[in-house]
């Protein structure tokens, strides 16, 4: 599939209609999508209809934008007024929200065609989609293989051409692991830029909406369109979005690049090492100067993380009950029919973090383990702090390994947890990061470059990621599915 501008400018000249453009994306879907499984729904009619819509503008010579007649995927834990949002959760499986998202309103009203909704780890708790209640994603690049998570539908989506670009949220790597281990671009913004007004809530002072493309300008246009205050959500930011393609230069001149030490540890893979000291030597003959930067918090972030999103998800997923909206089991008593909604509506991964979160909130507990882990979560914040006083970009590996098996980690949630080691950080200190593809091991799966900025400094990003994209050859590969 082609990019954001080639299909505009398509469309501009009348090449080809939306519709055509629309049905060439659900073709494709209805190709490879039993093999990839991205899409929990697919939204055909709706698609069409949106379509139908755009192709009426063009023929009356009105003015379009660039995201109009755009084929998009939405992680199912967006809500879409009158169409199906599970969050991968039995729970909600038939609900059907009556209100829009912010996202995908502001989506909708740049003239974007929802393709469907993509699968997710439930709840947007995991890193390999496998604890979704519905299916397993697989990695286009390895069908044997997971896409990461929790947004792996939207990665693999991506990376199969199943649509132009996509929409996944990210509380501790949710877009950045999946997108390297898919070996497209996912970009996490600062916290608060984008709404999470319609976001269903994991962990409410990490959660961040963000995009998944095949090249960077491609993120670049999609965060241009979501990006922006939103009055509904009480941590959106006041904030006059640029042009984010007006940053997308060709030179690294005048740029330092801090290279974080602690992210070259044991645990990581060392062809994924060695990939991404590759992909930093090549930022140098761009014209950045790098140097190496030291963030002794860095390592904490794991267990900071593991205290603080399962007690706010504890918090967040009270209100599934069983009184207002989902899933329902019959009993007789009260107790009994929250016990047992509970019990047959929620997974086992989800579970083990409410419990963890109720834990960690209860009385003798929240000083010690909460408490605590807010304090280490302000010590990493000053390390970027100060590592940003000397750089403009940080840069690390996005993923300690490239995709594992399907079935390696599932039964071993330590080990599972371990790939968000390198992301989570990023969450924590709400900054925004980004992973590029970077390369591939000896098996022939992706690497991902994850580049962090300072608050409010995606333009950095983009221009990085934009300049060693458009001299290495990574994001013209495509998965032979």
């Amino acid at each position: 599939m082609a990019s954001i501008r080639e299909l505009h400018q398509q469309l501009i000249n009348k090449d080809k209609t939306a519709v055509e453009i629309t049905t060439e994306a659900l073709e494709r879907i209805e190709a490879v999508d039993s093999k990839v499984k991205s899409f929990l729904q697919v939204t055909a009619d709706h698609a069409l209809s949106k379509a139908r819509q755009i192709d009426h503008k063009i023929a009356n010579k009105e003015e379009i934008g660039f995201l109009s007649g755009i084929p998009i995927g939405i992680k199912d834990n967006m809500v879409t007024s009158g169409i199906t949002t599970t969050c991968g959760s039995k729970i909600l499986k038939n609900f059907v929200p009556s209100y829009e998202s912010t996202v995908t309103q502001k989506l909708q009203d740049a003239g974007a065609v929802m393709v469907g909704k993509t699968n997710l780890d439930e709840f947007a708790m995991g890193s390999s989609t496998e604890n979704s209640g519905y299916q397993t994603t697989a990695n286009p690049w390895d069908l044997s293989r997971v896409p990461g998570g929790s947004s792996g539908g939207s990665a693999a989506a991506v990376a199969a051409k199943e649509c132009s670009v996509s929409i996944g949220s990210d509380t501790g790597g949710s877009i950045r692991q999946p997108a390297a281990l898919c070996g497209v671009v996912g970009l996490k913004p600062t916290y608060g830029l984008v709404s999470r007004f319609g976001l269903v809530a994991y962990a409410s002072s990490l959660d961040q909406v963000g995009p998944f493309a095949r090249s960077v300008e491609d993120a670049a246009i999609v965060l241009g369109a979501i990006a922006g205050h939103d009055p509904k959500d009480s941590t959106s930011i006041k904030f006059k979005v640029p042009d984010y393609t007006k940053f997308l230069k060709l030179s690294l001149k005048g740029l330092t690049i801090g290279v974080i030490e602690e992210t070259f540890m044991d645990g990581v893979e060392q062809e994924v090492s060695n990939t991404v000291q590759n992909a930093i030597d090549h930022l140098k003959t761009l014209g950045a100067k790098v140097v190496n930067v030291s963030c002794p918090s860095f390592r904490y972030g794991l267990p900071a993380y593991y205290v603080i999103a399962p007690a706010e998800a504890s918090s967040n997923l009270a209100r599934y009950d069983a009184v207002k909206y989902g899933l329902r089991e019959q009993s007789d008593t009260l107790l009994d029919m929250y016990t047992n909604t509970r019990t047959e509506g929620l997974g086992a991964e989800v579970k083990r973090r409410i419990m963890l979160g109720t834990y960690t909130l209860s009385t003798g507990y929240y000083d010690a383990y909460y408490l605590k882990a807010q304090k280490v979560r302000t010590l990493i914040k000053e390390d970027f702090n100060t590592s940003f006083e000397k750089v403009d970009i940080l840069v690390s590996p996005t993923s300690p390994t490239t995709a594992f098996k399907a079935g390696e980690k599932i039964s071993k949630p330590l080990n599972m947890y371990l790939s968000d080691l390198m992301t989570i950080p990023v969450n924590l200190a709400g900054l925004p990061g980004m992973s590029i593809p970077c390369g591939f091991d000896k098996k022939g799966l992706p690497v991902g470059l994850q580049l962090i900025g300072n608050i409010l400094e995606e333009g950095k990003l983009f221009q990085v990621g934009y300049a060693y994209e458009q001299s290495t050859p990574w994001n013209n590969l495509s998965p032979q599915l």
